[in-house]
C-alpha cells in the first residue's frame, strides 16, 4: 500500500485517479461501465457546489466520526443511497489529505442487523490504546427504540479504513427503564479519565428537557450509566448530536479529548431549535462534575457555533496540525420537491478550526487553513471611501465561487443610533431592519451572489449603535432578495459580535460557493451560513458588491477577494470505476 502514502504535491486530480486506481484495482476493485450512468444528475445543476463537500448525488445529513488515521483525513456522514430524501440511512465515508479535494468510498456502515435495522444513525469515532479507531453509532431498531453500538476496522493497515465490521456485542448501550427510548442517540468521541475508565455522553430528553447521560467503561463493550448526566437543562428540549472537549485557555492550539491539561475550559456543544449551542465551563476529571459559566439561553446567553443554517455539528482534534476542526450539516431552502428535481440535498460547511477567544468567553471559528490553496484570481484595494447609499462593483473575479475578506471602519461613530433596550433579539432586528433599511452607521457590508441590476442579492452587514457608554455592533445576513423564484426559505440571521469599533476593525470574511455563502465577522467571533437559491444571480451572471445604506460615510480599509479552484472529488467504489464529480 505504499501508494497510499504519496504527498499531495502535483496535481490531487492525477495522485487520486492514478495512484488510487492501481492500488485499489490491484485490491480486487471491478470497473463498472454503467457508472456514469449511476452518477449522473441532471444537466442543469447551477446549485452544486465547487469546493463544499457534498456526494455526487442523494440525502446526506449529519456529518459523523470525522478523524485524522495515518495520513489521512477521513468523515463520515448520513446518507440515503436510494434517494434525495430522509430515508434508508447509512455511514457514508469520505477520506482527503488535505480537507478540499475528497475520494467517495464504500458506504461503511448499513442497516442490516437487527440492533440498527431502521437506520445507522448518527454517533463518532475515538481512538483507544494504540491508536486504533472505532466507531460509536445510534442504531434504530424496532418500535422507534435507540440503542447504541459498537464498530471496528477490519484492516488497521489500510489507512482508507475501507471495511468496518459491527461488534458481536451489540447493542453495548441500551436504555433503562424510564428512560425515552425514541430520544436516545448521537454517542460522542468517547475520553478516558485518570482512573483508566472510558466516558461517553449519550443525547436524551427526560420531561421535554434536554441532557447529556453520562456513561463509563473499561473495556469499550460494557458500560454503565452514572446516577446523573453530565449536564442538563429546563430550558431546552432534547439534545441531538451532543458534542464535549476541552479548549486550551492560550487560544493557539487544539487539545485532544482526552487530554487532562489543566490549563483547559470545555465545551459542551447540544443540537436543539435548529441550532447548535454551547457552553464553556470547568470539568473536573476526578469526579466527572461539569460547572458551566453560563448555562444555556441563561440571563440572555445565546452562545452559538452559528446563526444560520448550521447543525448537527462534529469537531474532531486533528494530531498532524495540532487543531480541532469543525464539521456541520447545511440543510437545503429549497422544498422536497426541488431536492427530488436536482436528485441531491444537503451540504457539509466548510471545515473550520475552533479555539478559545483572548476573552474566554466564547470560541472563535475560522475556515482551516488549506482552503487558501483554492485561491486564484485576486482583486483587492486598500482606504476605498463607501459614500452613505452608495454600492461598489468588485470585479475580476469570479464571483459565484469566490472568497472575500474586508475589513470597515468609521470615524463617524458618535452619530451611531441609540440602541433600544428592548431590542435583545439580533435575529428579529436583523429581520426589521434588512440591508433596505438606512441608519447612520450602516447597514455597510458586500452583497453576494448579486444580479448585475441588483434584483436578486444575498447581503451580509453590519450596523453599529450605541448604547450607554459603550458601542455595540450587529451583523446580519439577509437572504430575502435573495431569490426572484418563490416557496424558498429566505430566512434573514443575526448575531450581536464582541467589537469594539472605536479600537479595531470591523471585519468579514464570506465563502462564497453557489447556493451557499458562510460568513464570519469580527475574525470569527460570529459566524452566519445561509442557502440560496439565485435566479439570475447563477455562474458568470453574478456579481459581487460592496455597499453602505447608512447615511454617514464608511471607509473599506482592506479588501482582499479571491476567485476559488473548483475541488477535485473523485467517487471510487468496489463496483465503480474512479469518477470525476
Amino acid at each position: 500500500m505504499t501508494d497510499l502514502k504519496l504527498k499531495v504535491t502535483m496535481d490531487l486530480s492525477v495522485v487520486l485517479v492514478v495512484g488510487f486506481c492501481f492500488v485499489l484495482l490491484g485490491n480486487g476493485v471491478q470497473s463498472d461501465r454503467d457508472d456514469k450512468k449511476l452518477q449522473s444528475l441532471p444537466q442543469d445543476q447551477p446549485y452544486r457546489t465547487g469546493y463544499h463537500f457534498q456526494p455526487p448525488k442523494n440525502w446526506m445529513n449529519d456529518p459523523n466520526g470525522p478523524m485524522y488515521y495515518k495520513g489521512v483525513y477521513h468523515l463520515f456522514y448520513q446518507y440515503n443511497p436510494y434517494a434525495a430524501v430522509w430515508g434508508t440511512i447509512t455511514w457514508a465515508h469520505s477520506i482527503s489529505y488535505d480537507l478540499v479535494n475528497w475520494i467517495h468510498l464504500d458506504i461503511a456502515l448499513s442497516p442490516d442487523d437487527p440492533f440498527d435495522i431502521n437506520g445507522c444513525w448518527s454517533g463518532s469515532t475515538t481512538f483507544l490504546s494504540g491508536g486504533k479507531p472505532v466507531i460509536l453509532y445510534t442504531g434504530g431498531v424496532t418500535m422507534n427504540r435507540q440503542v447504541q453500538n459498537l464498530a471496528e476496522p477490519k484492516n488497521l493497515s489500510d489507512p482508507m479504513l475501507r471495511e468496518w465490521v459491527k461488534s458481536s456485542h451489540n447493542p453495548i448501550i441500551t436504555h433503562v427503564d424510564g428512560m425515552d427510548s425514541e430520544n436516545f442517540r448521537d454517542p460522542t468521541t468517547a475520553w478516558q479519565g485518570p482512573d483508566g475508565l472510558w466516558r461517553v455522553l449519550v443525547g436524551n430528553e427526560m420531561n421535554s428537557h434536554g441532557r447529556a447521560l453520562l456513561y463509563r467503561s473499561r473495556d469499550f463493550v460494557t458500560w454503565t450509566q452514572s446516577k446523573e448526566p453530565i449536564h442538563s437543562s429546563t430550558r431546552t428540549g432534547m439534545w441531538e448530536c451532543p458534542d464535549f472537549y476541552p479548549v486550551s485557555l492560550d487560544g493557539k492550539n487544539g487539545v485532544d479529548t482526552s487530554s487532562l491539561d489543566k490549563f483547559t475550559k470545555h465545551v459542551l456543544k447540544a443540537s436543539f431549535n435548529s441550532s447548535d449551542h454551547y457552553v464553556l465551563g470547568n470539568y473536573t476529571t476526578v469526579t466527572d462534575n461539569f460547572s458551566v459559566d453560563t448555562d444555556f439561553l441563561e440571563n440572555g446567553s445565546d452562545l452559538r457555533y452559528d446563526y444560520g443554517n448550521f447543525y448537527a455539528s462534529k469537531t474532531f482534534f486533528d494530531s498532524a496540525k495540532k487543531r480541532r476542526i469543525l464539521w456541520a450539516w447545511v440543510q437545503e431552502s429549497d422544498s422536497t420537491t426541488d431536492d427530488i428535481k436536482k436528485d441531491w440535498s444537503g451540504l457539509q460547511s466548510f471545515p473550520r478550526s475552533i479555539l478559545l477567544s483572548k476573552t474566554g468567553k466564547q470560541l472563535i471559528q475560522w475556515p482551516v487553513e488549506e482552503i487558501e490553496k483554492q485561491r486564484t484570481v485576486n482583486v483587492s484595494f486598500k482606504n476605498k471611501e463607501l459614500k452613505g447609499g452608495s454600492v461598489l462593483q468588485i470585479s475580476g473575479i469570479t464571483a459565484s465561487q469566490a472568497d472575500v475578506e474586508v475589513s470597515f471602519n468609521s470615524s463617524n461613530l458618535k452619530e451611531a443610533d441609540l440602541l433600544d433596550p428592548s431590542w435583545v433579539d439580533p435575529q428579529l432586528l436583523c429581520s426589521q431592519k434588512t440591508a433596505s433599511v438606512g441608519g447612520n452607521i450602516g447597514p455597510f457590508g458586500i452583497l453576494a451572489l448579486a444580479s448585475k441590476d441588483l434584483t436578486e442579492q444575498t447581503s451580509i452587514f453590519f450596523r453599529v449603535f450605541r448604547s450607554n457608554d459603550k458601542y455595540v455592533v450587529l451583523m446580519c445576513s439577509d437572504q430575502s432578495r435573495s431569490s426572484l423564484e418563490e416557496g424558498l426559505k429566505k430566512t434573514i440571521y443575526g448575531a450581536f459580535i464582541d467589537i469594539d469599533p472605536l479600537n479595531e476593525m470591523i471585519s468579514l470574511r464570506s465563502l462564497i460557493d453557489h447556493s451557499i455563502v458562510e460568513s464570519f465577522g469580527g475574525e470569527g467571533r460570529a459566524c452566519i451560513t445561509a442557502r440560496v437559491y439565485p435566479k439570475l444571480a447563477i455562474d458568470n451572471q453574478a456579481y459581487l458588491y460592496a455597499f453602505n445604506n447608512g447615511t454617514f460615510d464608511v471607509n473599506i480599509s482592506t479588501l482582499n477577494a479571491w476567485s476559488m479552484k473548483k475541488a477535485q472529488i473523485v467517487s471510487f467504489t468496489k463496483r465503480r470505476k474512479p469518477h470525476l464529480n
